[in-house]
């Protein structure tokens, strides 16, 4: 087996497909023709999740350099607690906390976490949100 070989036979034939799609057959599959259909025993493995969290933690963190530059001066909890809600809520949910965001900017890390709770977001995820909230405040 020579596998460079083999990997591009496999990238050319199966195609590559950024998000879940069924195949021909209506089973979900992902990238190149990896099957995630339960139905079909697809799936992806504990290692392969954590690859994918880490690739998300530094896409977030770059966003967030990229739309928030003064969030580095945060503590590193509070750094979190942005990062946990930009992947909750994804960067553009996140930039809708106008007043909790400045109020994070300028310090007010009580009024910040008073503004997440006061969030449609907080009665979706109440538990997500008052533990992060809490973070906010303690730092």
């Amino acid at each position: 087996m020579i596998l460079e070989d083999l990997i591009a036979d496999l990238k050319s034939d199966e195609g590559f497909v950024p998000y879940a799609y069924r195949d021909h057959l209506g089973y979900l599959t992902i990238g190149y023709g990896r099957l995630i259909d339960k139905e079909r025993g697809g799936r992806i493995s504990e290692a392969e999740a954590e690859v994918l969290l880490q690739n998300d933690i530094v896409k977030f963190v770059n966003q967030l350099d990229a739309v928030l530059p003064w969030w580095r001066n945060l503590s590193d909890t509070r750094q979190n607690v942005l990062i946990n809600m930009a992947f909750n809520l994804g960067i553009k949910g996140l930039l809708g906390f106008k007043n909790t965001l400045a109020k994070m900017q300028f310090a007010d890390y009580a009024g910040a976490a008073e503004n997440m709770l006061k969030s449609k977001w907080a009665k979706q995820v109440p538990n997500r949100a008052k533990r992060l909230s809490d973070q906010m405040r303690k730092g």
